[in-house]
């Protein structure tokens, strides 16, 4: 700045535009009142130097002394003994005045429905790079399934698809130019801030300036000044000091959110990015954008992509939120890992403080997930953006929120029918096609639609994050969960849950990777009793016309009857039933499936277990309350907890030696079966030939030489007091009918059980008839 030139400071700014208002003038107004040109008065009010003579009247016709409303002079640059500028010592002065001001901007954040910001060194998670795109991958379907299936294809789940990962610092360290990609919510934000901090802290690159920018502030500043202007106006004066430490390659350039920038300022912003990074190539440039944001490449940059969360990640975080709050962490890991498809969810940073906060609120996971994966759809079609006051461009003008999640809808049914969890782009482009021709308006021209389907798909991808690349040109929905949700939702919401669409769901009753969808559907139908009616007529269906199941079945439910307990008929209907198949089906673990079928059903009608009365009668008073001694009675115990949800994974014993075992289902008959006072006492004086002792190894030894003639015991008590036929002879085929009625009914039941909308008159009509053969139902449904 020159001897004969004034400018304003940042402060002394804001006082002459409140000062122009004052004077009831405009800035056009004031350069005629003054009989000057318009330029010194933008000038004046940019903070450029301006003729000290015209700053003067300036400020005079405002009313404002100009001594309190100049910029401080340059301080000259510090020199060595030989003359030469000591950069260090600057350096660290930009540092010093640069520091508050980083602090303020990035020592915090604020999500979602956060009640108050929370600072960033509290929740940060190390953030890891993929250095090769996920979408620019060269990868067929074939490979993509490959590494997202198992041998049970039901664990199905996008979370297996890997790439190398390296930690973020040195991604950063390694590439001095470096276009952060990263799906809505993958935290590309917070790691830039989360740099800025470390930087600022002298914990990464302490020889640096941090410099900190909002792409979407710079782009929407007033008079459009450049990206030098913008820097010195929002971080300090003066700009000779800033000019040097860029200059000198001395700083961390951050610049977020190249995605924000509104179409109308894109080109300007590029070019000046692209204008600054050239002129100033020796500083270190970090740039975050959405991937599939808009198509365009900085030559000098290196394009990496935010990888998803891990479970050492999600563990970190949760630790972190969790600290010194009502909730645990480890009570929030422990439910998570108990739901896969929540589970799934927590790979996104922004989804993952989403389920913290829903879970700190009630202490668990909604019972109907529904909700809780419509509250996350929420948070990233509209609130992630609008809660930062970002406006994206409509690509397709008649493509609301609403139309993109029907439109997500159709491509989720028609893809997850025909068991295509991956596609191709030209396919998914089709889907739209088909969708938006007929939306009002809608162009008629079949090249423009397919170029409106293009756009709209990248669209989704980068707005919403929902619909995402997997490799060149291969789609796929983001989460296994959306895509299941959204396929229940074409059944309910789109289609309105009519009879047709109710028959096409039931349809897939016996389909395992249909689960997920039939539970969502009952979630978030308003009424669920037509759906679970038909669910249980197809359930029904599955064995009707097999004689010797339909025996079975006949079987089960007259020896329920024949025993005078306090309990459900049905529960003591299942018990029959699968203490008759024990081994028969053999892709179930027997214990797995005297488990399920026994206890599952007690669970939904509230019934304590069997069991627990009969331990605490007769064992844990007996032995003075003293498990650790019980070496045998440690197994009843177990099933006791996990009968009631208890975790028992601590208990050793159990868990290394028969926690898959086939003995495991004699112990659990053996706490079953308290039916009858005769049954109940021979049973006693079986359960007194088990060694009690404090080492597990007694009983291991013990059990090996006298399990085949304990088990025929126990066969002939069963035989003898309730009338159980040793071995019910079954074809493959009936098996297989049997395991998928098995399956179903596992199903029906877990579909009750999630809190869905259903009357009191069709839950009590399921419930009685449930596990009946079919003349038996025929003749209630007669009587009622």
């Amino acid at each position: 700045m020159s001897g004969r030139s004034l400018c304003c400071s940042l402060e002394g700014i804001q006082k002459a535009k409140r000062a122009l208002i004052g004077c009831s003038l405009t800035q056009k107004a004031l350069a005629e009142d003054l009989g000057i040109t318009r330029q010194p008065i933008g000038k004046f009010f940019t903070g450029k130097p301006v003729d000290r003579n015209l700053f003067v009247q300036i400020c005079d016709r405002l009313n404002l002394e100009w001594e309190e409303i100049i910029a401080e002079p340059a301080s000259e640059p510090e020199v060595n003994q030989d003359n030469s500028i000591d950069i260090d010592a600057i350096v660290q002065g930009v540092r010093e005045k640069i520091k508050p001001i980083i602090q303020q901007r990035c020592g915090t954040m604020r999500v979602l429905d956060m009640t108050q910001p929370i600072g960033l060194n509290d929740i940060y998670t190390s953030v890891n790079i993929l250095e090769k795109i996920t979408g620019q991958q060269r990868l067929g379907i074939d490979e993509l399934l490959q590494e997202c299936t198992n041998e049970d294809f039901d664990r199905f789940t996008l979370a297996r698809i890997t790439a190398k990962r390296v930690p973020g610092l040195e991604a950063v360290e390694k590439y001095p130019k470096l276009m952060i990609l990263g799906k809505p919510g993958a935290g590309k934000t917070t790691f830039l801030k989360y740099l800025a901090i470390q930087c600022i802290g002298g914990e990464f690159q302490a020889e640096r300036v941090p410099i900190f920018v909002t792409l979407k502030n710079f782009a929407e500043a007033a008079n459009k000044p450049g990206l030098l202007q913008h820097i010195t106006e929002e971080a300090i004066n003066p700009i000779s000091s800033i000019r040097d430490v860029l200059t000198y390659g001395k700083v961390l350039v951050l610049l977020d959110g190249l995605d924000e920038v509104r179409e109308e300022d894109s080109n300007r912003v590029l070019k000046e990015i692209r204008e600054f990074s050239a002129h100033f190539p020796n500083n270190q440039f970090v740039m975050t954008c959405r991937i599939a944001a808009k198509e365009y490449t900085f030559e000098k940059f290196t394009e990496v992509e935010v990888a998803d969360f891990d479970d050492k990640q999600i563990s970190n975080f949760t630790n972190k939120w969790f600290k010194d709050k009502a909730v645990k962490p480890e009570t929030f890991i422990k439910r998570l890992k108990e739901n896969n498809r929540i589970k799934e969810l927590a790979a996104s940073p922004l989804l993952l403080t989403l389920l913290c906060l829903a879970f700190e609120e009630s202490g668990d996971f909604p019972v109907n997930r529904s909700e809780l994966y419509k509250e996350g759809l929420d948070a990233l079609l509209k609130k992630w953006d609008a809660k930062r006051g970002i406006q994206r461009d409509q690509i397709y003008k008649k493509l609301s929120v609403q139309r993109k999640e029907d439109l997500l809808s159709k491509m989720a049914l028609t893809t997850f029918e025909r068991g295509d969890y991956f596609f191709k782009q030209k396919v998914a482009e089709q889907y739209i096609t088909e969708y938006i021709r007929n939306l009002p308006g809608a162009n008629t021209d079949e090249e423009a639609l397919q170029v409106d389907s293009e756009q709209v798909l990248r669209s989704i991808e980068h707005h919403h994050g929902l619909v995402v690349a997997r490799a060149k040109g291969i789609y796929s929905f983001s989460h296994l969960t959306f895509h299941e949700y959204f396929t229940a939702r074409e059944f309910v919401v789109v289609r309105q849950s009519s009879e047709e669409a109710l028959q096409n769901l039931v349809s897939h009753i016996t389909e395992k990777r249909w689960r997920e969808v039939f539970l969502l559907a009952v979630g978030m139908s308003p009424n669920a009793d037509r759906l679970l009616l038909l669910i249980k007529e197809n359930i029904d269906a599955i064995v009707a016309k097999d004689d010797n199941l339909q025996n079975l079945l006949m079987w089960s439910s007259e020896k329920s009857v024949s025993v005078d307990v306090q309990y459900k008929k049905v529960i003591i209907r299942a018990f029959y039933l699968a203490f008759a198949v024990r081994g028969q089906i053999m892709s179930l673990s027997s214990s797995y499936l005297v488990l399920s079928l026994t206890f599952l059903y007690r669970i939904i009608f509230n019934e304590l277990p069997i069991s627990e009365n009969f331990i605490r009668e007769n064992f844990r008073e007996q032995y003075n309350n003293n498990k650790d001694n019980l070496i045998g009675l440690s197994l009843i115990e177990a099933i006791g907890n996990y009968m009631q949800g208890d975790d028992f994974e601590d208990d050793e014993y159990f868990e290394d030696d028969f926690e898959d075992d086939e003995y495991f289902e004699y112990e659990c008959s053996i706490a079953a079966l308290a039916l009858a006072p005769k049954t109940k006492q021979a049973l006693l004086e079986l359960r007194k030939q088990v060694p009690i002792a404090n080492d597990p190894k007694i009983f291991q030894k013990w059990w090996q030489a006298n399990h085949l003639s304990w088990k025929k015991q126990f066969e002939a008590v069963m035989i003898q007091y309730h009338n159980i036929i040793t071995e019910w002879q079954f074809s493959v085929q009936q098996k297989k009918l049997f395991e998928q009625y098995y399956y179903a009914n596992q199903l029906l039941i877990s579909c009750l059980h999630s809190d869905c909308y259903v009357s009191r008159e069709v839950r009590q009509q399921i419930e009685d008839t449930l596990l009946l053969p079919i003349a038996e139902i025929k003749q209630r449904q007669q009587q009622s």
